[in-house]
């Protein structure tokens, strides 16, 4: 059995994390590591896991956490980047949860988070962790970045039309929509519900840090430095994230021909569902799973390629994608636990 240790469990990306791994058939929770909750059993705080796991939540040790063999760190941003270099001198693998180590180049990060990095050098040896462009990596990595929600999203969506050289690279527009779990447990006024609810509202537009992680894997895949236009919303409901991504080709095309180049791009992605011509992801279809949907439109008028994709932010927009990238780095069958359909209703 894969001993686990996740700390940060009480959060929303955590909790999710602990749900999935429950039901995993070769991995033991040892540890669940919380702050604000030490000495509470998990199934107090939330009242879910009653009979299915009693375990209490502990402040983190250390020395505890070195028996294990892999963390979870679902911890905010900074936070991570202070444990991290312990838990890998103590041989542990590491799935990160937090932006700090997803970044090829320290200046990005620093810049786009506004302090400096506390071990850059591990930057050189952390691999970005999104298993459909970066597999092979993951296998041999002892330390993933796990990529964020609006991230996954917008890269899945984007990358087949960069790869097959068919995309104008300097007008790329993301317009995204996500649930308010994305923006974590944390009480804050403009994420109550009568300040969401019945409500929508574009927020850090033109400054939100995912851009800089969306433009550095597209940049890595289309070989040359890409900029794009991104803007989130936050939506009234929990769950769920749906990406419109507008793209201008270099010639004329078809949906039909962009959708089978898409097909074809995701041909082995489990977790890749490409959808027919004329029907378009829901967010209902994915919540709760690991699953992202993917649709494709083509405007004749302007030869533009408008991509639509969607998953859910807080399973394979973090939780979900972690245990894949567990999977992978302990030789599984990447999909071991993650298969289940989404929740629908």
């Amino acid at each position: 059995m894969i001993k686990a240790a996740v700390l940060g469990a009480t959060g929303y990306a955590g909790i999710e994390l602990v749900r999935l791994l429950t039901s995993h058939p070769e991995v033991s929770i040892e540890i669940l590591g919380s702050h604000s909750f030490v000495g509470q059993k998990i199934s107090d705080v939330y009242k879910n896991f009653n009979h299915v796991l009693e375990k209490e939540c502990e402040e983190l040790d250390l020395d505890k956490v070195g028996a294990c063999d892999v963390a979870f760190t679902a911890l905010p941003h900074g936070a991570s980047k202070s444990v991290i270099p312990s838990l890998l001198e103590k041989g542990l693998k590491v799935i990160d949860l937090s932006g700090d180590y997803r970044y090829d180049d320290v200046a990005v990060y620093e810049k786009w988070y506004g302090e400096k990095h506390s071990s850059p050098e591990l930057l050189k040896e952390s691999v970005y962790g999104l298993p459909e462009l970066h597999r092979d990596k993951i296998k041999n990595a002892r330390l993933i970045g796990n990529p964020g929600c609006y991230t996954t999203c917008s890269i899945l969506g984007t990358v087949p039309l960069l790869a097959n050289k068919i995309a104008e690279t300097k007008n790329i527009i993301v317009d995204a929509k996500s649930g308010v779990t994305g923006a974590g447990r944390g009480l804050k006024l403009q994420n109550s519900f009568c300040e969401c609810t019945e409500n929508m509202k574009a927020y850090k537009v033109a400054t939100h840090r995912h851009t800089s992680e969306i433009e550095q894997e597209l940049s890595n895949v289309a070989g040359e430095e890409i900029m794009i236009s991104f803007t989130p919303h936050l939506i009234p409901q929990k769950r769920g994230i749906l990406s419109t991504i507008y793209v201008n080709l270099n010639r004329k095309s078809s949906a039909e021909e962009l959708t089978e180049m898409y097909k074809e791009f995701y041909k082995d992605e489990f977790f890749v569902r490409v959808k027919e011509v004329g029907d378009l992801p829901e967010t209902k279809h994915v919540a709760g799973s690991n699953f992202v949907d993917i649709g494709v439109c083509y405007d004749e008028r302007l030869q533009r390629a408008v991509v639509v994709s969607s998953l859910d932010n807080i399973v394979k927009g973090a939780a979900g994608q972690a245990v894949q990238n567990m999977n992978l780095l302990f030789g599984l069958d990447e999909k071991t636990a993650l298969t289940n359909p989404g929740f629908y209703l």
